[in-house]
């Protein structure tokens, strides 16, 4: 339980400050190509403009705008190289369990130098973001923001009912695009699905900031959203994955193993969508966002 003289704002201005000294402490790691940097600071972009979007009542009106937007521009930046990364290493590992008369090996090398000239041919775009007055701005405006904070008089209220408040509400925001994802028509499925996606990962980073004063219960919470964007991104990393076979079909790819391999991202994307009723019944209860 949170102390009783934690505010709501002070659990979001740690939250602000914890992320954005991973942020700044990344900008060689990336530089340097380091496994799993561009991976890190995407998702401390992702953090950062989730608490200032998802809190943002907390704050005086107007006075992030130019911070999210920057943030999002980071995140699409180092979004480029690692979405290309993830992709390569989905395709390779998988092309490796086809069956012998495929040519597991040889399509799988193909797969990895493919993966590794589209990973180099959008790297310039990081280096170059890294490099940029906008990515100085961003690191200015979070010192900024940390030094003089723009809160509101109802950040002074007690961090746990405002905490359960939020994540009550970002739960029944995921719960709305979850339905219309169940109910999509097959052509709009896929986008749906994809915004349930990221309404669950709202969630899960709302109940993140919550869980340093709140403790177990806003644990669970995570624990909870997080499985329910995983079952949607495994969804979304096979839909991406067989648009990138198809392309690689037209562009005169193997197209006996590719297509063994594309039918398998159709089967997985059916899993996903068939365990996601199960997932979320998990994540949708009312309870689940009861902190106090």
């Amino acid at each position: 339980m949170a102390r009783p003289e934690t505010t709501v704002g002070q659990v979001l201005l740690d939250r602000i400050e914890a992320q954005a000294v991973v942020l700044a402490g990344l900008d060689d790691a990336v530089r340097a190509d380091e496994p799993d940097a561009v991976h890190r600071m995407r998702v401390a972009c992702r953090r950062l403009r989730s608490a200032l979007r998802t809190f943002r009542r907390l704050l005086a009106p107007g006075a992030v705008e130019s911070l999210v937007a920057d943030l999002r521009w980071l995140g699409a930046a180092l979004g480029r190289a690692r979405d290309r990364e993830v992709l390569a290493e989905r395709l390779v590992a998988q092309a490796r369990g086809l069956p012998a008369e495929c040519g597991p090996e040889r399509v799988a090398g193909a797969l990895e130098r493919w993966g590794e000239a589209e990973y180099r041919r959008v790297w310039p775009e990081v280096v170059a973001a890294l490099d940029s007055p906008r990515r100085r701005v961003l690191a200015e405006a979070l010192t900024t923001l940390l030094a003089d904070p723009p809160l509101r008089r109802r950040a002074a209220r007690a961090a746990v009912p405002e905490l359960s408040r939020v994540a009550a509400r970002e739960q029944r925001r995921t719960a709305e695009c979850v339905r219309a994802a169940l109910a999509a028509d097959p052509e709009d499925r896929d986008r749906a699905l994809h915004e349930a996606r990221k309404a669950a990962k709202r969630a899960r980073y709302a109940g993140e900031v919550a869980e340093p004063a709140v403790g177990p219960a806003a644990g669970r919470y995570v624990e909870r959203m997080k499985a329910v964007q995983e079952v949607l991104g495994e969804h979304q990393d096979a839909v991406v994955a067989a648009a990138a076979l198809a392309r690689q079909v037209d562009s005169g790819g193997e197209p006996f193993a590719y297509g063994v391999l594309y039918a398998g991202q159709l089967a997985a994307a059916e899993t996903a969508r068939g365990r996601l009723p199960e997932v979320w019944a998990g994540a949708r209860e009312r309870k689940l966002a009861r902190f106090g």
